[in-house]
């Protein structure tokens, strides 16, 4: 067996197709064997292929309003369980919000993801398997 042919099986690259081999034993008489059929120790073992977009991946996104510093890591551990997260920090002084944000920034530069300004004390918190285009300042500029 060629090493091409070792390579074809290894990866289970061979078709369903078999072809003539003539085979030269150590005495020098030529053996023709014909595997049109494969043979009985040849099984091939294919696997079941899923195209990676039949698989359908719900995505999740949270909505969130803290009312102290310390969510702040709960809303970490959304982000990086790759969940898109939805900031509402009316509820919390104005300082303590400033930090959940530069907190969150930090998350946020950490996994690769994206946070952006929403309105007014609204944040949106992405990491890096979503991706967001647009901007909400943009439409209102337009009205």
């Amino acid at each position: 067996m060629s090493i091409k042919n070792k390579f074809k099986r290894f990866f289970d690259l061979e078709e369903d197709e078999y072809v003539y081999e003539e085979v030269v034993e150590e005495n020098g008489e030529e053996t023709g064997e014909n595997n049109e059929y494969p043979p009985a120790h040849a099984k091939k073992n294919k696997q079941n292929v899923v195209s990676l977009q039949s698989i359908h991946q719900q995505s999740k996104v949270v909505l969130v309003e803290p009312r102290v510093y310390a969510e702040a890591q709960d809303i970490a551990d959304q982000l990086k369980n790759r969940r898109a997260v939805v900031m509402n920090l009316q509820r919390i002084p104005h300082d303590q919000a400033k930090r959940i944000v530069d907190f969150l920034s930090g998350t946020v530069y950490a996994i690769g993801g994206d946070i952006q300004k929403l309105g007014p004390n609204t944040f949106l918190c992405t990491p890096e398997n979503v991706d967001i285009s647009g901007s909400i300042s943009e439409m209102l500029e337009g009205e």
